[in-house]
Parts: structure tokens; sequence; C-alpha cells
């Protein structure tokens, strides 16, 4: 299950946000402290709040916050003591990782797009890629699906012109990286990196 969790006390109040989908109409029920947001036509669980989430643990996020085994814990619990019976079981695997550019083709809809065949070391997935400079064997900066890029944006699968896209080929600047550069293209790594790797992104 792909999790993301925001916390802002000074922007939100003292709540976690949880998104686990996106759905067109929600509905929302509230036991205690905790409110599950769900899907009206099938009941799925979309996004939960937990308010007054510091009286009993510590998020030291102003956004995104980095999940680790501990804190999906405290929100099982939190679901279980208000009186919900689903439980999380979250993907914490990284989001950013080294790929290997393994081919490119030209996208049979779109002149400006390419359709990349990417390593991420576990699996291989497509990604269609608009960067001028992206080419096969590249070693790359990959956002895959659950992402959240420092814009907010968080990652899906998608269709482009009738191929599917299964993650994102990055450029430094859309990783916020301090002085990059301006013009249009991925940021594109040196042999030293291993595939498969967490590439750190902070923001």
């Amino acid at each position: 299950m792909i999790v993301n969790a925001f916390y802002n006390e000074k922007g939100v109040g003292d709540t976690l946000l949880v998104h686990l989908n996106d759905v067109e109409k929600t509905d929302f029920e509230s036991k205690g402290n905790v409110t599950r947001i769900f899907d009206v036509e099938t009941g799925e669980t979309v996004a939960i709040n937990i308010f007054e989430v510091s009286k009993k643990r510590t998020f030291e996020a102003n956004g995104k916050v980095n999940l680790t085994l501990e804190d999906v814990e405290f929100m099982n619990k939190e679901l279980a003591d208000n009186g919900f019976d689903f439980v999380i079981e979250a993907d914490l695997s990284p989001k950013f990782v080294v790929g290997h550019v393994i081919s490119k083709e030209k996208h049979p809809n779109a002149d400006k797009l390419n359709v990349c065949q990417v390593d991420l070391g576990d699996k291989t997935v497509q990604i269609v890629c608009g960067a001028p400079n992206v080419d096969a064997d590249q070693k790359v900066v990959v956002a895959k699906i659950g992402a959240v890029m420092p814009s907010g944006l968080i990652i899906k699968p998608s269709n482009l012109r009738g191929e599917d896209s299964f993650g994102m080929i990055c450029a430094a600047r859309e990783l916020a990286i301090p002085d990059a550069p301006e013009e249009k293209g991925i940021m594109i790594l040196d042999d030293s990196y291993e595939v498969g790797s967490e590439f750190p992104v902070s923001f």
C-alpha cells in the first residue's frame, strides 16, 4: 500500500494527514480523534486524519513525513484505539532510486516524448520521458510510484498519448537540488551509483 503522510503544525495544525488514494466522491466518519475519509462508491479508505498527535508522538516534519515502521505502528494503534478496524500496511521502500535506462524508443504518437525501459534494481518499468537528453545506458534518478516531489506532486501511474508510464525520470531542479541548471534535461549520474539504491532527496 502506497502511504504518504504530512505534518505541518503551523500551517495545518496538530494533525497528521495520511494519504492513501485519490477518488472523486468521498465521505467521512469520525471517532475520537481520528477521521477516516472513504470512497462513497466502494467504501475504500482513501485518507486518514489523526488529530492532536503531539500528545502521543513527535513529528519534526514541516510537510512530507519520512515514515518509519514505528510511525505506521502509531497510526494503526490510533485507528484501533478509536474503534476502526482498518489496518495500514505501508510500503516503506525508498521512492527515489537510481535507475538504469535500458532502452529508449520514440513515442509513436508524440514527437517530443520517448518511451524508456528503466531498470530499478528489483524490476524494470516503462517510463515515458520528455527530456531532450534522455538516452539508453544512462544512470538516472527515478521517482517511483508513490513518490512525493518537492512541488507536492504525487507520482502515479499514467498514460501519455497511449503509452503507460510508471514513474518519472527526474531533473535536478525537480528534486530541488541547490544550484540546479535551468535548462531542460534530466539529471545524469556517473557510474559510481548503484542501480536500485536510494537517492537521497531532502526538501
